[in-house]
């Protein structure tokens, strides 16, 4: 891997986008080498992931232009479906993913930040879709995600008229859950960055989903991803069913036993997945 760094810690993986000299553009190699790391992850051990980019400046600055300047109509049709099937199984992902956003995140960067599950950022983020500025749409499933995230009103000032917007303004449309700024002592010393903030707080949330029982949460997500897609009635019957798919699992019947006893004597150990 040239441009994608992965570790795992506890039952964390942390995935960084590390094309820092070109602020993590998104060319076909980076797709190629994320799509190959998103195959890679151990679900057996791994229950959540953090998604961030290398460096201080940029999380992910958008799709490489230099790449995208001279593709063919067909050459460019090809080049958004590559980056909209791995955008799709990041969000499908069985596991829930959170996005640790620092700095840019302009066109596919911000893109890519909506197909997680949650968004974090510090308070330098820069999000938005500046395409038609460039001549083409978004192209990485921002048309379809941003409308469904703040609003389509939103959605389409933001997308039309190419503005960037910051972390403040991100927060109060609903773009991102939390801001993190920098720590600073009582003599205005800084003794954390927002980065250093950002980043902590994305492993402690990363960390607390990854106690909870693992099969309850993926089939959260699962309910949650398939019930925006249909019907109210037909989102029921999705979540009755994934409701029902827990019990009789190791998970359930030690979770319930443990809050039935009244005497907690029993040490509460990690759910077993299964």
């Amino acid at each position: 891997m040239e441009y994608i760094a992965y570790d795992v810690k506890g039952a964390v993986g942390v995935i960084t986008i590390t094309r820092e000299r070109a602020l993590n553009a998104l060319n076909s190699q980076v797709l190629d080498e994320l799509n190959e790391t998103l195959d890679n992850v151990d679900l057996d051990t791994v229950r959540c992931l953090v998604l961030t980019g290398a460096g201080s400046k940029s999380f992910v600055a958008g799709a490489d232009i230099g790449e995208m300047s001279t593709l063919t109509k067909s050459e460019g049709e090809a080049f958004g479906k590559k980056g909209n099937d791995v955008f799709r199984k990041l969000e499908t992902f069985p596991i829930p993913v959170i996005a640790a956003v620092n700095g840019f995140a302009l066109g596919g960067g911000c893109e890519i930040s909506m197909s997680c599950d949650i968004r974090l950022c510090s308070d330098n983020a820069v999000f938005g879709q500046p395409e038609v500025g460039l001549g083409i749409t978004p192209g990485f499933g921002g048309t379809q995600r941003l409308a469904r995230l703040v609003s389509p009103g939103m959605a389409k000032q933001l997308i039309y008229t190419a503005r960037n917007i910051k972390a403040d303004e991100a927060y109060r449309i609903g773009l991102v859950n939390a801001v993190y700024s920098a720590s600073k002592d009582e003599e205005g010393n800084v003794t954390a960055t927002a980065q250093e903030n950002l980043m902590a707080a994305a492993m402690k949330m990363a960390s607390g989903i990854a106690k909870n029982a693992p099969i309850a949460v993926r089939n959260c997500k699962k309910a949650i991803n398939e019930g925006l897609e249909v019907d109210m009635d037909s989102a029921l019957v999705v979540e009755e069913k994934l409701f029902g798919d827990c019990f009789e699992t190791e998970d359930q019947r030690y979770g319930m036993a443990f809050f039935l006893d009244k005497n907690k004597e029993k040490v509460k150990e990690p759910f077993k997945n299964r």
